[in-house]
């Protein structure tokens, strides 16, 4: 029962329900898991082996009562910034190290109902703005296939956990590719639903227009499910939508056959590593094989400008949403200061770190009067353009198709002092969270014996079409679940 934590979340479920092993014991498993490798993998900020045990007991009650779901008895890992009351919820930062929530976030209550098991909390940059996971105040997380690596961000310590079996299925969130960088840099599959699908309802905000929470797991089944759980209307998120939602599972198994793929001539650009492309072109050639009509002629031509009205908007949004953090209500606070003023600043020059502290400059100096127009206006008005020529791409297309990223992981340490360059790791991602539609990464192999992922873009509350493209292509090659030794 020792190795219970390669498991899929799937085929574990399937274990569980057969009677061959107890929820207690898959959880004892990950737990040992977490004791082995967490001190070189660096995966949570805060490890809830008590709570999981507990958790685990009453999971098992529910498969003995016959109410079990399919998440009942799985170790789940909770990124760090969805609130879990009365476990600490730091979003990686020192402002909140020691902030306790009194409430549930939406989705943590939806897997809590499920009888799923939080094994912790995932590390993370801080308040998600970083693409490396190095930006957390609590330290680095390490690739779990090569530990000088980074995992990608910034949800870096969610799909590490994943890779390295700390946890068989994970939460993490989105605002400009947070799920499916860090999960195509680990090799595992991340979905990013579309804008208003899941609540973020006891989310710690980011870029609130940008924000969404999605499932990082092993196969794209364990998305699925995650999903399924976790997505819906929630009347405490005006932005959910108030329609039924879909069965995700039901998508899983599906020909795709006829399927329309375009993939935008904009994507290939001069920094794509070549084994990158290599993956990415036999990617393309699998998906032919199985029937799907891959058309290389689409255009996309404002992609070039979506980096820019990212990093406009989302600073502009995280100005505005961290000004909360005064040291006044809750959080870190530093009163030692003459004056409330001076409190406040030292509070903040304490409390938040180094990328934080220059996305609110760039968002306050990009709000200011006189610049508002210049910048944040401009930015909405080039993102309407955006979100119109994907509208018309899906009029011609089922699903687009591109790299998830344009390199493998990169060493810890080599683009923390060069904020551009680790911005860019974002560049194939962040078009599709300008427009707020649905993606997933799943793996596609490996260049370098590191992971390369494949992005699958759909319209509009089209998960459905995602998870039966990637399901299918997962099936053909047989990447699902490749979990790393390591070293």
């Amino acid at each position: 029962m020792s190795d219970l934590w390669r498991m899929t979340g799937h085929a574990a479920h399937e274990g569980l329900r057969a009677r061959e092993f107890s929820a207690v014991e898959l959880t004892q498993s990950v737990l040992d898991r977490v004791a082995e490798v967490e001190a070189r993998v660096h995966s949570y900020v805060t490890v809830t082996a008590e709570l999981a045990l507990e958790q685990a007991r009453a999971a098992d009650a529910m498969f003995a009562s016959g109410t079990a779901s399919p998440l009942t008895g799985l170790p789940v890992a909770v990124k760090d910034l969805i609130v879990t009351k009365g476990v600490r919820t730091t979003a990686g930062s020192r402002i909140l190290e020691n902030f306790v929530p009194p409430y549930d976030s939406h989705v943590y209550e939806q897997i809590r109902r499920a009888g799923a098991v939080m094994v912790g909390k995932a590390n993370m940059d801080e308040f998600a703005m970083g693409s490396s996971t190095e930006h957390s105040a609590f330290g680095p997380t390490h690739n779990p296939w090569d530990l000088s690596l980074v995992p990608g961000g910034s949800s870096g310590g969610s799909a590490a956990a994943v890779a390295a079996g700390e946890c068989l299925i994970a939460l993490g969130s989105d605002t400009g590719g947070s799920i499916r960088q860090p999960a195509g840099l680990c090799g595992v599959v991340g979905l990013d639903p579309t804008y208003g699908r899941v609540s973020r309802f006891g989310i710690i905000a980011f870029g609130s227009s940008l924000d969404q929470v999605g499932p990082i797991g092993r196969d794209v089944e364990d998305v699925a499910t995650m999903l399924d759980c976790i997505g819906g209307h929630d009347p405490r998120d005006s932005t959910t939508n108030p329609e039924p939602m879909p069965d995700m599972r039901a998508y899983l198994g599906r020909d795709i056959r006829g399927l329309r793929v375009g993939v935008p001539r904009e994507y290939f650009i001069p920094g794509m590593q070549p084994g990158v492309r290599a993956q990415f072109e036999a990617a393309l050639k699998t998906l032919e094989s199985l029937g799907a009509e891959v058309d290389l002629s689409l255009s996309l031509p404002s992609t070039e400008h979506a980096l820019a009205v990212y990093y406009i908007i989302a600073p502009c949004e995280a100005s505005a949403n961290l000004a909360r953090y005064d040291g006044v209500k809750y959080g870190f606070s530093d009163r030692t200061g003459p004056t409330m003023w001076a409190n406040m600043e030292a509070t903040r020059a304490a409390g938040f770190g180094p990328e934080v502290k220059r996305r609110i400059m760039l968002g306050t100096f990009a709000l200011s009067a006189g610049y508002y127009d210049a910048y944040y206006l401009k930015a909405q008005k080039v993102r309407t353009l955006i979100n119109r020529e994907f509208a018309a791409a899906f009029a011609k297309y089922d699903v687009i198709v591109t790299p998830t990223s344009p390199t493998v992981a990169f060493p810890i340490g080599a683009k923390v002092e060069d904020p551009f360059a680790m911005y860019l790791n974002d560049i194939y991602t962040i078009p599709a969270s300008v427009a707020g539609l649905p993606s997933m990464n799943v793996p596609c192999g490996l260049s370098e014996g590191l992971p390369v992922g494949l992005q699958i873009i759909g319209n509009f509350f089209d998960e459905g079409r995602v998870i039966s493209a990637g399901h299918a292509f997962e099936r053909a090659t047989g990447f699902a679940n490749r979990l790393p030794e390591i070293a």
